[in-house]
């Protein structure tokens, strides 16, 4: 485990709210000079406690507003491998958790509406190794990692 201070986690909140934010604009929040912030950040990289910068797209205005987990159960024969081989091809597919117990894996998906996500389900459905479904349909969100404005259903 790296060891971190408060510092690295002052520095890991403002650079989780944004990603672009300057060292100079950080060494003012917590008082240390831009130089001090630039090793701070290169060491929480090195150690691999920052494993990378992304950038957070709103999909709704991409076309894509529907977000729903689905619950697969595969039979129990399925090797991890090929839960993944069958679910990261698919582009609508998220994210992957593969977990212990039932459900066997729970499925991150985005789409444009009711009827593509029943495509992706059917799809998912077809690989010949799913047992079961559930699909949970997403109302609002929030991520402790994801600082933004809260989305549908959250005011």
């Amino acid at each position: 485990m790296t060891e971190i201070d408060e510092i690295d986690h002052r520095l890991l909140r403002l650079l989780r709210e944004d990603g672009r934010r300057t060292f100079s604009e950080m060494a003012g929040e917590v008082g240390l000079s831009v130089a001090a912030v630039k090793r701070r950040v290169d060491r929480l990289r090195e150690t691999g406690v920052i494993t990378g910068f992304t950038v957070q797209v709103d999909y709704a205005k991409l076309g894509w507003a529907i977000e729903a987990f689905t619950e697969v159960r595969y039979s129990g024969a399925t090797p991890v491998s090929e839960i993944l081989r069958s679910t990261t091809a698919v582009p609508e597919i998220q994210a992957v958790f593969t977990i212990a117990g039932d459900p066997d894996a729970l499925i991150h998906i985005r789409v444009r509406d009711l009827d593509h996500l029943q495509q992706i389900i059917d799809g998912l459905r077809r690989t010949g190794n799913v047992t079961g479904t559930k699909t949970l349909m997403v109302l609002g969100s929030w991520t402790r990692d994801a600082v933004r404005t809260p989305r549908r259903g959250f005011t």
